[in-house]
């Protein structure tokens, strides 16, 4: 009767086991990869580097003298204003107003531009009929949306979350179209013979495999949503509700420059810091799909 024996050491499948090893260990990072803090500062110093940079600039302008302080403050005025505007809770309020009609007119956007790519995807004469119009709503500006915006709604916040919409929702549309376009054919059969029909097809397999297409589509149609807001709240000014781009409208009125710039950086920074949550997003979803690129 013969008797299974185990490999010896040494013997070649034993050392193709410990080269498959080392080769998951390389992709993973494994020991080589840099520490927290390594990591952090080579992400912080390239900020700094640009803002130092821009300071730079923007002082020498104001040293040459084009424009009086008046018009044109330097960083130092600029930034003493920013400081005091922060210690006040009347320009807080005017800022959570500002994320408040983002954060819901992206929502609504997002579902409005998921029903729609979802469809026209999916439905060749749908795809014929309107693919191209998605496309041109996209690259229509916003501001163009806010005289038709006000003949339905008035000067009322309606009118500027219908703006924000018709800004995001194209994006996002066309982020998932293009993802559903790229699905490999093959995991279509798959699904097909494993009996996935509509929703389990979308749930299971499209979404899933357009998810880094349509992650794109999510974070232009907030850039895009983010410029309409500025643009709706700067021509849209309701009473009792103070706003970031009410704060601009009356900076520019008043002359108030240093307010004025001071409002502009916390837009900016806003901006900067939505586009690094979606940078987070997209870095887990390369690291999920072992996308993401080793540094040592």
């Amino acid at each position: 009767m013969a008797v299974d024996q185990a490999p010896a050491a040494g013997q070649p499948s034993d050392i193709h086991a410990r080269q498959l090893a080392g080769l998951d260990a390389l992709e993973l990072g494994g020991g080589t990869s840099s520490g927290l803090a390594s990591r952090l500062w080579g992400r912080t110093w390239p900020m700094l580097l640009a803002i130092a940079i821009v300071l730079a600039i923007w002082q020498g302008v104001v040293w040459s003298g084009r424009w009086p302080e008046y018009v044109f403050a330097g960083p130092a005025e600029t930034l003493g204003t920013l400081g005091e505007r922060l210690t006040d809770p009347e320009y807080w309020q005017a800022i959570a107003v500002t994320m408040r009609r983002a954060v819901t007119g992206f929502a609504i956007a997002v579902v409005v531009g998921l029903a729609v790519g979802a469809v026209v995807s999916r439905i060749k004469v749908l795809r014929a009929a309107f693919g191209s119009l998605i496309t041109g709503l996209q690259t229509m500006p916003s501001i163009a949306w806010f005289p038709l915006a006000i003949l339905l709604f008035g000067l009322t916040e309606s009118a500027i979350t219908f703006v924000v919409i018709l800004g995001a929702a194209p994006s996002i549309a066309n982020g998932l179209i293009t993802g559903v376009d790229y699905t490999p054919p093959i995991l279509l059969r798959a699904s097909h013979v494993l009996g996935f029909r509509r929703l389990q097809l979308y749930r299971h397999v499209i979404l899933p495999a357009s998810l880094p297409s349509f992650l794109a589509g999510l974070k232009q149609g907030w850039a895009f949503a983010w410029r309409s807001l500025m643009a709706g709240e700067l021509v849209v000014i309701i009473a009792h509700q103070s706003s970031l781009g009410e704060r601009l409208y009356y900076d520019r009125e008043l002359a108030d420059s240093a307010g004025l710039l001071a409002t502009m950086i916390i837009i900016l920074v806003i901006g900067v810091g939505i586009d690094l949550l979606f940078e987070t997003g997209d870095n887990a979803l390369r690291r999920r799909w072992g996308l993401q690129q080793v540094r040592n």
